[in-house]
């Protein structure tokens, strides 16, 4: 049902910063302004794939999944509706703000606003252009990267998106976080190797980080000399993942929570995929950094 991880919404606390760092420092294309100030990233021929609107919580406020059309739209609604979840059909200053056709909300079961939509505007006349000159995201059809969150309760979070949105399980990792054993379950819903993935620890804050994908491996390593240049924290070595093998580093966002920033994904075939349990989040590398 689910096809991409269309866009997400966060609430940042300093615009200012956020409106220097998505360009100079990401490589994302400020596509146009809020009436509220909120600024629209893109990085794609789509209008927007990140969005940060004032406010005071500096974490993800909305995570918005595209389907394929109306008659998806309206199945996953009919399936939610059917299980007993509490869904709202957006307004049309709703539908307006996000650039979209039509639109649900939802909230999974760790409080997230799930925005499930069709029809994200395509900017057609004006190609993705990046302000740091970077070749390009790994975006279109596999989304914008995924979003990685946490969540109370892992198994009824895994049936909410499995049962009721679609979503397929890639693989598990068992690891430690600060000395406390935690499970991680990574999900796809196209060949990317995972939209979301899910950490059982319960935090006050629902994001633990999102991921760009680049095009070039140099311009994820260039990044991370200019974020040492200009002083954003690295909170992760350079490293590759043992699961989907994506070569990366983590940085600190204006909000606090992390951005990786990898290349190289590896791509899931539904035909022949066997899911996966790994026991270290990491083939080498990824060393974490105190700050």
């Amino acid at each position: 049902m689910i096809s991409q991880l269309g866009y997400i919404g966060i609430s940042a606390s300093d615009l200012g910063r956020w409106e220097q760092f998505g360009a100079d420092i990401l490589g994302a294309q400020l596509s146009g302004k809020g009436a509220d100030g909120s600024l629209y990233f893109r990085m794609d021929e789509y209008h927007h794939r990140i969005v940060v609107h004032p406010g005071a919580e500096d974490d993800i406020s909305y995570a918005g999944w595209m389907v394929a059309t109306l008659q998806a739209l309206c199945e996953v609604r009919e399936r939610l509706v059917a299980d007993g979840v509490a869904v709202r059909q957006a307004t049309p200053e709703e539908i307006e703000r996000r650039k979209v056709i039509d639109m649900i909300s939802f909230d999974d079961p760790n409080g997230l606003r799930c925005e499930v939509f069709y029809g994200l505007r395509v900017s057609a006349d004006r190609p993705f252009h990046s302000p740091r000159g970077i070749a390009g995201f790994t975006a279109g059809e596999l989304g914008m990267g995924h979003i990685v969150l946490f969540a109370r309760d892992l198994d009824r979070t895994l049936d909410f998106y499995s049962r009721l949105l679609g979503f397929r399980v890639s693989d598990y990792i068992d690891f430690e976080m600060a000395r406390t054993p935690v499970r991680m379950a990574f999900l796809h819903t196209n060949p990317r190797h995972h939209s979301a993935a899910f950490v059982q620890v319960d935090r006050p804050k629902k994001l633990a980080h999102f991921m760009l994908e680049l095009t070039s491996l140099d311009d994820v390593c260039r990044t991370m000399y200019l974020c040492q240049e200009k002083g954003v924290p690295i909170t992760s070595t350079l490293g590759r993942h043992s699961n989907d093998q994506v070569v990366s580093f983590y940085m600190q966002s204006p909000a606090g929570f992390e951005i990786e920033y990898g290349h190289g994904g590896r791509l899931v075939d539904d035909a022949d995929w066997v899911v996966q349990y790994h026991q270290t989040p990491s083939m080498w590398g990824h060393k974490r950094q105190a700050h």
